[in-house]
């Protein structure tokens, strides 16, 4: 588990220090010197270096120019250039500089003007990719290494855009690098040898590294599924690694996000402890500083390195996800893996920096910064300690500090470049976080370039505030810009790559495996009742597999619940609100401390893989304190006197309200309609759905043990068609909250219009009823982005949400591009099981889904095409994820609810168009937008009808208090779950006057007297 705040340890011993100013300073010298006149005037004629300038020195004009090179490469044409670089930076709130408003200056897009300006631009942000991107082919970044070598400097290669959404991209990955790595190596037998860099203390070292990450093999890599992910990444890792002993390449292993470290240590401590690699030397490993547990992780190494007698090498480097690392963090709620200064980070190099060089024994170390200081500490070390030349080398990135890199090898250190290799598309990401490195304010050559004193710059990294002790380690909440919203702190989701968590997890699928089979009895006036009907609730994933048992009242006993939240609402309506918040309270510490047996209870009865388990208990909790919270703000008496007369404005509960639940969301649902209920003062009936009763009445004595009086909640399994609609009816409910289907939902509605003897109120009905939910996908879109949020949206649950993608709606200069990975990520999923770690797609809840699902995918086939269809497996309700294309908006399966893993792929001809279909249902529930043009995202915001629109994410997913959910049209009637309107709901406003004369004077009166 994350722990900021062990190992530290006092920075730069003095015996280091002068040795490091002094090496420190003769570097400066060398990497600073005077540019040439010429070199001076050639830069002011270069739209490359003008764009890194500007942004130096305009925040606002780098966030609006990094968002146009983001996109640049989606567009086809110099006239979707031309209108996206006025959509950027036309923005009157952008400050320009007049060369570049002078490059703005044409009225349309398709001008010659605008055709002038689009190729400058593009030229731009292609020759600045040059800059940092040693080549596009193979046969540039030979040349890019030659020249390197030509200069004493050797090169690490990596192949650009390692994010894989498909395994057949990662297969291609692999054979990628199984070639590059026989190439390169047959172009290095024609070098020269450089002593240098290819022989170090009387060992020939290889002439060709190459540099990977573990992800860029396995697509459905997931620190959950530790087990699955190490087979498939340890086979293709161990064909690598044979071909590299073959060839004799080097090979270093990069990091990347926190949620992989720790399995990427844990693979690779494995897989080189293995026979067959357990004494290569030419392997190394990379680690990041500005990770709070990163100290740790090199001290375990050094351990591990003991144990295997051979070295390996552990380049050492600051870390380029830092701003990605903070926003992961705070979307979830979760400690902050990073350290929150730069100086920090630093300050954890130099002692990093020291541990690994005093090991030098155990562990070979490559010390890659762009901070002249970083680099001159290590040398000093070096010096200090004689450290054997095979031990140490010291690495920068292509294209940045090359004067830096030039003076090293000058000094006779081996340097290592790392060079990425690949096209600009994959490589735009690596290009903004070098663009996010030399333009940052706190960045060593910023620093250096704006001529900050050097004492400044080489003075001893001084650790930030909060980072050394770890007081700065919890997650900060985001502040919201209206202050009279009521906020809460979100629960947090299981961090699985936090080993101790994933432990947990298993534990409790353990014990809960135990349990299965039990009975279990309705609560009714706070007593367990026996009843003659029983229904068995299975497991989806093994239909064979009893869950438990659960008992389902009769039409009396519906007769007696209701007697008993009449007597029971009696005392409720008059207890505090205090003390209903309190119990509110307690039930969310008791459902936070109960996560992973109810996770587990999900996964068994649900169908629910792990991880969409996880985020409902979060919701759950959520619920809880949010509606806590709203409670509390409407409680007390709004006052609206005048002299003379007092006036009051209260709220009343309706009274008992019926909670139908449904069976996808069977623990946040029900948890969200019930304590809303009572936390308003009324009496709440909780019907489940049947096939998921084991977890109502795990979420029944959550409630009891929170405190909840006896009739103030009962739980009441039974029938929908006799006990359901019975209550509904009933003269003595005054509300009926339902999520389910259109088709049950607008039959409630009805019937509860329908005034029955002896009622004396009209009921409320507030009813979610589902989606026929759209994504747009544009020319400018993220395909990558696009791509895993819409198949997450899509066959996330196996598409059994409300707000699950059915549609995909396609601008048709992309749609073939697409649609062919969509298909490919598709296929990489695994489908399965919902208690194996690896699973995405489990079952669909039940026989009758299974083969209503069925039937709609053969009707399906006569008005599209079936581009894929995933196999089944057996036993279990399972339906393998399908994508249909060539689909008409019109047809059945575009309008109709499916419910499933069944996505349809639509084509249109322009954003309007897009707009028009995606509005082309009877739904308005959810609905996305994936897009990189501003005009798009700003009519999207206008003309979505939706009731929650997703820009460049999932649409699944909405959290409490951040995301109210719900929506209209036919998908649903009332106010939106979580949102600041909903428990008005479930409350009566009334307003008491009274006229405070009292012969002609008033208590107001009196006190002006005084």
């Amino acid at each position: 588990m994350l722990n900021p705040s062990h190992d530290f340890e006092l920075s730069t011993p003095p015996i280091y220090e002068e040795k490091t100013q002094a090496i420190a300073r003769e570097l400066l010298g060398e990497t600073t010197k005077k540019r040439a006149p010429f070199a001076k005037l050639r830069d002011q004629f270069r739209w490359d270096e003008k764009l890194i300038n500007w942004t130096m020195d305009n925040p606002s004009l780098r966030v609006q120019l990094f968002r146009l090179i983001d996109c640049l490469p989606s567009l086809t044409t110099k006239t979707e250039i031309a209108c996206h670089l006025q959509e950027y930076l036309g923005d009157s709130a952008v400050e320009l500089p007049e060369s570049l408003k002078g490059l703005l200056n044409f009225t349309a897009s398709n001008s010659l003007l605008g055709q002038i300006a689009a190729i400058t631009i593009s030229t731009a942000v292609e020759t600045l990719a040059r800059k940092y991107i040693a080549g596009a082919t193979l046969k540039q970044v030979l040349k890019s290494i030659v020249q390197l070598r030509n200069q004493s400097m050797v090169a690490t290669v990596d192949v650009l855009g390692e994010a894989v959404i498909t395994e057949l991209e990662a297969q291609s990955y692999l054979h990628q690098y199984l070639e590059l790595m026989t190439q390169l190596t047959e172009a290095s037998q024609g070098w020269p040898v450089v002593p240098q860099i290819d022989t170090a203390d009387g060992e020939d070292l290889a002439k060709v590294q190459v540099t990977l990450k573990l992800t860029a093999f396995y697509s459905q890599f997931d620190p959950l599924d530790i087990e699955g992910s190490q087979a498939k990444v340890r086979d293709r890792i161990r064909t690598l690694l044979y071909r590299a002993q073959e060839v004799g390449a080097a090979v270093h292993f990069d990091m990347e996000q926190y949620r992989y470290k720790d399995s990427t240590l844990a693979i690779l401590k494995q897989l080189l402890m293995e026979k067959e690699f357990r004494n290569r030397s030419d392997i190394g490993i990379t680690l990041q500083t500005y990770l709070r547990d990163s100290y740790h992780d090199l001290k375990d190494l050094i351990e591990w390195a003991k144990q295997r007698s051979h070295p390996i090498t552990v380049r050492l480097v600051k870390g380029a996800y830092w701003d990605q690392e903070t926003i992961i963090a705070g979307q979830n709620y979760w400690p902050t893996p990073v350290y929150n200064h730069k100086s920090s980070t630093d300050a954890n190099f130099e002692r990093m920096t020291e541990l690994l060089l005093e090991n030098h024994e155990h562990l070979y170390a490559a010390i890659g910064s762009h901070n002249v200081r970083s680099q001159a500490h290590a040398i000093a070390i070096t010096q200090t300690l004689n450290i054997p030349q095979r031990h140490v080398e010291f690495q920068v990135l292509y294209g940045m500090a090359d004067n830096l890199a030039v003076s090293l090898a000058k000094q006779g250190h081996r340097v290592r470049v790392y060079c990425p290799y690949g096209a600009l598309v994959p490589g735009m990401a690596y290009l903004i976080r070098r663009l996010l490195e030399n333009t940052a304010n706190n960045s060593f050559l910023r620093q250096n370039l704006t001529q900050t004193p050097i004492e400044e710059l080489l003075a001893v990294p001084q650790w930030g505030e909060g980072d050394q002790d770890g007081s700065d380690v919890e997650p900060m909440p985001i502040p919201s810009s209206d202050m009279t919203i009521t906020q809460i702190n979100p629960a947090a989701n299981t961090n699985y790559a936090i080993t101790p968590f994933r432990l947990d997890a298993i534990d409790a699928m353990d014990t809960v495996r135990q349990q299965l089979g039990q009975q279990y009895w309705p609560l009714i006036d706070g007593e367990q009742i026996q009843t003659e009907t029983k229904i068995p609730s299975v497991n989806p994933s093994n239909p064979a597999e009893i869950v438990g048992t659960v008992g389902q009242i009769n039409i009396v006993q519906a007769d007696d619940a209701i007697s008993a939240a009449k007597i029971a609402f009696r005392t409720w309506k008059q207890t505090p609100v205090s003390e209903r918040v309190a119990i509110l309270r307690r039930a969310a510490d008791l459902l936070e401390a109960r996560r992973h047996e109810l996770n587990a209870w999900m996964v068994f009865e649900a169908g629910k893989p792990l991880q969409q388990a996880d985020v409902e208990v979060s919701e759950a909790i959520d619920f809880c304190r949010y509606y806590a919270l709203e409670m509390m703000r409407l409680d007390p008496e709004m006052v609206y006197d005048v002299v003379g007369e007092s006036n009051r404005y209260f709220y009343r509960p309706k009274g008992i309200v019926l909670v139908i639940s449904p069976w996808n969301f069977p623990l946040a649902i029900p948890t969200g309609m019930t304590v809303a209920a009572l936390v308003t003062g009324n009496c709440a009936l909780f019907k489940p759905a049947a096939v998921t009763s084991v977890i109502a009445a795990k979420l029944s004595d959550i409630f009891v043990d929170a405190g909840v009086p006896k009739g103030v909640f009962q739980c009441i399994p039974g029938s929908g068609s006799t006990v359901g609609a019975y209550l509904v009816r009933h003269p003595d409910v005054q509300m009926i909250v339902f999520t389910g289907s259109k088709a049950v939902g607008c039959q409630i509605y009805a019937d509860a219009a329908i005034l029955q003897p002896g009622q004396k109120h009209l009921k409320r009905v507030v009813a979610e009823m589902g989606g026929k939910n759209a994504i747009i996908v544009d020319e400018s879109a993220d395909l990558d982005q696009a791509v895993q949020g819409i198949v997450y949206s899509a066959f996330g649950y196996s598409g059994q949400k409300c707000s699950a993608c059915s549609r995909v709606v396609v601008l048709a200069s992309v749609h073939d591009a697409f649609v062919a990975r969509l298909i490919e990520a598709t296929k990489s999923l695994n489908v399965g099981n919902a208690a194996d770690s690896g699973t995405t797609v489990g079952p669909v809840i039940d026989a009758a889904a299974q083969n209503r699902i069925r039937d709609t995918i053969d009707k399906g086939q006569t008005e599209a095409t079936l581009a894929l269809e995933l196999p089944s497996p057996e036993p279990g309700y399972f339906v393998g994820p399908v994508i249909f294309t060539d689909v008409v908006p019109q047809s059945t399966i575009a309008q109709e609810e499916i419910f499933g893993p069944v996505l349809l792929v639509i084509k249109a001809q322009d954003f309007d168009q897009a707009v028009a279909i995606a509005n082309n249902t009877n739904y308005a529930l959810t609905g996305g937008l994936y897009s990189r043009t501003p005009s798009h995202i700003d009519r999207a915001k206008a003309d979505f009808e939706v009731g929650n629109l997703y820009i460049n994410r999932s649409i699944t997913g909405a959290i409490v208090a951040r995301q109210p959910f719900g929506g209209y049209k036919f998908s649903g009637v009332g106010s939106k779950a979580g949102g600041p309107d909903y428990l008005l709901q479930f409350l009566d406003p009334y307003t008491v006057t009274e006229n405070l004369q009292r012969q002609g004077f008033s208590p107001i009166d009196i006190d002006r007297c005084k």
